[in-house]
């Protein structure tokens, strides 16, 4: 249990993810003028939590390991794949969704007859600006904490 309460790298991609998702509530509220609590635990948005978290599983693992480390290869080829679906596959589903809910409108304005689905999440992968942020973030945090402690 000594050993999981101390893995700093995994505690250091966690906060990252922590502090990625905190962000988002403090950007909405800048933007919005309103907390939305929900958004906390919402995927997509600025700056992406899965490439903060990646990122600072990366940079933990090659403060720790040494940048030519097999476990420093693997982490980053694993952190290349997270972040291609966040801006891929993921915000492609998002405007698939996007696109259904309109036609979903559309057709209940035709219908009149109260046709009232629930919406599909729209907001579910990141732009290459929201990754690229998340995965500095990410290292950021590393290194904070990698050198701080």
């Amino acid at each position: 249990m000594s050993e999981l309460l101390g893995n700093q790298i995994l505690w250091t991609a966690l906060a990252a993810n922590v502090i990625a998702q905190s962000l988002k509530l403090v950007i909405y509220y800048l933007i919005n003028g309103r907390w939305e609590w929900e958004r906390f635990l919402e995927t997509g948005g600025m700056p992406s939590s899965h490439s903060a978290t990646v990122a600072a599983a990366v940079v933990g693992v090659g403060l720790t390991e040494g940048w030519g480390s097999p476990l420093f290869a693997v982490t980053t080829v694993f952190a290349l794949i997270v972040m291609y679906d966040a801006t891929g596959i993921r915000r492609a589903a998002g405007r698939q969704a996007e696109l259904l809910n309109d036609l979903v409108e559309e057709l209940q304005v035709v219908l009149h007859e109260g046709f009232k689905p629930e919406p599909l999440k729209e907001l579910l992968g990141h732009t290459y600006l929201e990754v690229a942020v998340g995965a500095l973030l990410g290292g950021v945090v590393a290194w904070g904490s990698f050198t701080l402690w």
